[in-house]
């Protein structure tokens, strides 16, 4: 990816959070961009850039460019426009609050790959993918789709630092922390038991605050944590990878809006796709390359989800096994486990 600085784009996922105007430069225009999450006011807004999902929840159709779907969409700057009507636009939490929204008038992506990228930031951020459009002119920081791709990389893994920490599951666990140079998530790696000869049992777990701290019933987390540890602690040796991508990867902020959509009558996947992101937007490669650092190219796998095998076998990583993970459901998750199962193709 010959001249992408992962830098860029990390610095361009600051000022988003931030508020600050971020400009995209793709191949045929730059975008400028405030996300309205964290934006004060309008002033100089020319429009409102959305996701794809969010803009067919508002019954909005990518005029100009119908035979791709899955695009951004740019509406013009409506008349009334405000913070109010701007966060009524980008929250489906508020919908109920505020049901009267529109017309709206689509206009054409001055650049869709430019206007993509950003969808991607807003994920990376935590932020609610929607944005003003401003002058570019006005932009604290400077990215292409190429730095963020770069940025995505799995690759730029390394291991930052270890040590031996005994667990309540074995004694006998090495904690490991990775970094990369562009991400500030630090995945980490818990080796359980001695390593010998033989293939280890693998645990990929993503963070959950709300589960594996708090003791949430919304989800199975907290349960698959402590019995996964048990299950590789029992089976000689093997690692739990704990991956950084709260909320299926759409971050701490966008899972409890979720939760809240949840609460309105959706489903998680639902829930997920009304907010502008994918059903599951974890990337798997990056435990792919936690295990490579690890001399691991082969794993039993304690998962129910078929995508984590497919992850990391793409990445070349042989999954001579899986196992099944089995939890009881409470009365507060077992929907959340019924979609799982007849939505997103988990199994014992």
């Amino acid at each position: 990816m010959s001249g992408a600085d992962p830098k860029n784009a990390a610095k361009a996922i600051d000022a988003l959070r931030r508020g600050w105007a971020v400009a995209v430069k793709g191949n045929s225009a730059t975008i400028g961009l405030v996300a309205i999450e964290t934006c004060s006011e309008v002033a100089g807004a020319s429009g409102i850039l959305l996701s794809a999902s969010r803009a067919a929840t508002l019954k909005l159709a990518n005029q100009f460019a119908a035979a791709d779907t899955a695009l951004p969409v740019l509406i013009a700057r409506p008349a009334d426009l405000d913070m109010s009507l701007a966060l009524a636009i980008a929250d489906p939490a508020l919908d109920l609050r505020y049901p009267m929204k529109g017309p709206f008038a689509a206009a054409a992506l001055p650049d869709a790959d430019a206007a993509k990228a950003a969808m991607e930031m807003a994920r990376e951020a935590g932020l609610l993918p929607a944005f003003l459009v401003v002058d570019p002119v006005l932009a604290d920081a400077h990215t292409t789709p190429a730095d963020v791709a770069a940025f995505q990389d799995a690759g730029q893994l390394r291991i930052a630092a270890r040590a031996r920490l005994p667990v309540s599951a074995s004694s006998d666990a090495e904690l490991i922390a990775y970094r990369s140079a562009a991400d500030a998530a630090d995945h980490v790696a818990l080796v359980v038991g001695k390593r010998d000869s033989s293939t280890p049992v693998v645990r990929l777990h993503s963070e959950c605050l709300t589960g594996d701290v708090l003791g949430s019933l919304k989800c199975d987390c907290g349960p698959q944590l402590h019995e996964a540890l048990h299950q590789i602690a029992g089976a000689g040796w093997g690692v739990l990878l704990y991956l950084r991508q709260e909320g299926r990867g759409i971050g701490l902020v966008n899972k409890l809006r979720a939760y809240a959509l949840q609460d309105q009558g959706f489903d998680t996947v639902d829930a997920n796709t009304r907010l502008g992101f994918a059903v599951d937007a974890r990337d798997f490669a990056v435990a792919a390359q936690m295990l490579r650092l690890l001399a691991v190219d082969q794993v039993r796998l304690l998962t129910n989800n078929p995508e984590k095998v497919a992850g990391l076998e793409a990445e070349g990583v042989a999954v001579l096994e899986r196992l099944p993970l089995k939890i009881a459901a409470n009365p507060h998750n077992a929907g959340y486990l019924e979609t799982k199962r007849d939505r997103t193709g988990h199994k014992l």
